[in-house]
């Protein structure tokens, strides 16, 4: 694992519902993330929101601006990087380290469109033409 994804936590599933939302949204106060949450994830109460995202801003997954009234918060980490070492994780722990066997098992499992091959088959062109 590269240097950079070493300092990075691992969110829970719960905060990363609040990263979804901050990196779909932008900076935000507490009250307009958990108002997008009861809107599109589920029922959550304002004060188990606040206590996530501010244990988040402790773990080093938010900063928290408190130049105004209303605390702001957003992402410490570039949404890129953080699915990247969430993903990164995944395919070590369940595949071995081997991004081909989860593909395959990814495209087996799934109904995948011709436009979604196509879109893959240009992909990988790409990547070959990089190296």
């Amino acid at each position: 694992m590269k240097k950079e994804q070493q300092d990075l936590q691992e969110p829970t599933r719960s905060e990363l519902e609040i990263l979804q939302v901050l990196w779909k949204y932008g900076a935000s106060t507490v009250r307009v993330v958990n108002d997008k949450l009861n809107e599109e994830k589920r029922e959550v109460q304002y004060t188990s929101t606040l206590k996530l995202m501010q244990i988040m801003v402790e773990k080093g997954l938010l900063v928290r601006d408190e130049s105004q009234m209303k605390h702001v918060y957003s992402p410490a980490t570039e949404e890129s990087k953080t699915k990247g070492f969430l993903l990164d994780k995944f395919v070590e722990t369940m595949y071995n380290g081997s991004a081909s066997s989860l593909m395959m098992q990814l495209l087996g499992n799934r109904k995948t469109s011709k436009k979604e091959l196509d879109a893959i088959k240009a992909f990988l062109q790409q990547v070959e033409k990089g190296k």
